[in-house]
């Protein structure tokens, strides 16, 4: 008898389950990968000091310093420029805890620090096939490779820490598939925004997201990443994509990645992970990728997404009217009129060198509207150095933008780098919620292009003008 057809999530969660769930009780789930910063980390660290436990798998952690470290470089005292006393404390700690329990940590002077979200596949850490947890929601980014990730609590963390797993109950599965092809000036952000604001900031509630079909299929690893980093915020577990070749050439020769006889055996079983035909999905999605426009948001949820050259819509209920009050968009007016005070390009979301060409090719040769401030963040010091080689920086520093130091800089505005109260951002980040930037902060997410553009032109703008899309 012919087995059943599986999808990629049945086939990822066999492979990990040590002991099958009940109505009663949680999976076991062992998990290959666990990464670590230093924001959610201490907790988890002092829970297994209480006990008198050791890290059991330090081989199968990796740790980075990002979300807390600043962006701009040491002062000529040498002194890194902390926001204050509370992140300084935090780095330290992590360094502490690392250097104790033998984890590698890639600190302050490791050439290879960066975001959490991207300096795992710049190191060939995360693999196809893999389960990878972080204490960090935006974790799904890892399942681009076709593993099964997802962001785990300061209390999971410390049982990972201990164990090398964690109970999981198996969630529900969607696949979302975008059919055609996306027109010129649109991308993975945009994708993104699009997926959200059709099923909804919780339209994915319980559910592991397999994005697919021939506009996936014709993503850069950069841009997949972008795709399942936002598959969160529709309130997903996580998101993937199964592997292919694309997925296999950017490992390749990558640190942590199989080499010689081990890399051609390691792509033979990364092969395997992909969806049968037939496979059964709890819900399914389609979207017309041709269909599609660059992306930005109107309200203070990412669900709240709507065409850069479309109106700001009308509240259709209580919620809606308090968003709109706190973002001060004119009903009924053209999105394109408001203007703008701050632009960040960065994030776990779009700090990749990907990325940054996208919005250098829309800044190259023009000039920042004198009145906004723009931080162009990398995310990691590889991406950084891939982008100086190609004079990127020179692009952005000649335009009127800033060129800092990798980190987590404005997503979170955690580090120092933050708006004022009121200020409208366009930010490449993820989340647009209330304060995420700073007290009073008003951002609209948006695609390095667009953010570019809204530079360029001091108000939110349309990118496709800049790169021969065919604005409407």
């Amino acid at each position: 008898m012919e087995p059943a057809p599986r999808s990629l999530l049945d086939k990822l969660w066999a492979r990990h389950v040590v002991v099958e769930e009940t109505p009663e009780a949680p999976a076991v789930l062992y998990i290959d990968l666990h990464l670590v910063h230093e924001v959610t980390s201490p907790q988890a660290f002092a829970a297994l000091e209480e006990r008198g436990l050791k890290v059991r798998r330090p081989d199968k952690t990796l740790a980075t310093l990002d979300h807390s470290t600043p962006t701009k470089p040491a002062g000529a005292d040498g002194k890194i420029p902390y926001a204050d006393k509370e992140t300084e404390r935090q780095v330290a700690q992590l360094i502490a805890n690392c250097e104790k329990h033998r984890i590698r940590l890639l600190g302050m002077d490791d050439p290879m620090r960066g975001i959490v979200h991207v300096i795992g596949p710049e190191l060939g850490a995360t693999q196809p096939g893999r389960t990878i947890v972080c204490g960090d929601s935006h974790t799904s980014t890892h399942g681009a490779f076709g593993a099964l990730a997802f962001g785990i609590g300061t209390t999971e963390a410390g049982h990972v820490l201990a164990t090398q797993c964690l109970l999981q109950r198996k969630p529900k599965s969607m696949r979302v598939v975008f059919d055609g092809a996306c027109p010129r000036g649109v991308g993975a952000k945009d994708m993104a925004l699009a997926f959200i604001a059709t099923i909804g900031a919780d339209g994915g509630q319980g559910y592991a997201v397999e994005f697919a079909g021939p506009a996936v299929e014709a993503l850069s690893m950069d841009a997949r990443m972008t795709l399942c980093n936002m598959s969160i915020e529709a309130g997903a577990r996580s998101g993937m994509i199964a592997p292919d070749e694309t997925t296999f050439a950017y490992l390749k020769s990558r640190e942590f990645a199989p080499n010689g006889a081990h890399w051609e055996r390691a792509v033979g079983e990364w092969r395997a992970f992909a969806s049968d035909p037939g496979a059964h999905f709890d819900c399914e999605v389609r979207i017309d990728a041709a269909g599609l426009k660059p992306m930005i948001t109107y309200g203070v949820s990412p669900d709240a997404a709507l065409p850069v050259d479309a109106v700001a819509p009308r509240p259709a209920n209580e919620n809606a009217r308090l968003a709109h009050d706190y973002m001060k968009f004119a009903e009924d007016r053209p999105m394109t009129e408001a203007l703008v005070d701050r632009v960040f390009i960065g994030s776990c979301t779009n700090s990749r060198l990907s990325d940054l060409r996208e919005a250098a090719a829309v800044m190259r040769g023009r000039k920042v509207n004198p009145r906004v401030i723009v931080l162009v963040v990398p995310g990691s010091h590889m991406v950084k150095r891939a982008a100086e080689a190609e004079a990127l920086d020179r692009v952005f520093v000649e335009a009127g933008a800033e060129w800092r130091e990798p980190g987590c800089s404005m997503c979170i505005a955690m580090n120092g780098d933050k708006g004022e109260p009121g200020e409208l951002v366009v930010s490449t980040s993820n989340r647009n919620f209330i304060g995420r930037q700073g007290k009073g902060v008003r951002t609209v997410l948006a695609s390095p292009a667009t953010a570019a553009a809204s530079a360029i032109e001091g108000r939110i703008a349309d990118p496709r003008k800049y790169l021969g899309g065919g604005a409407s």
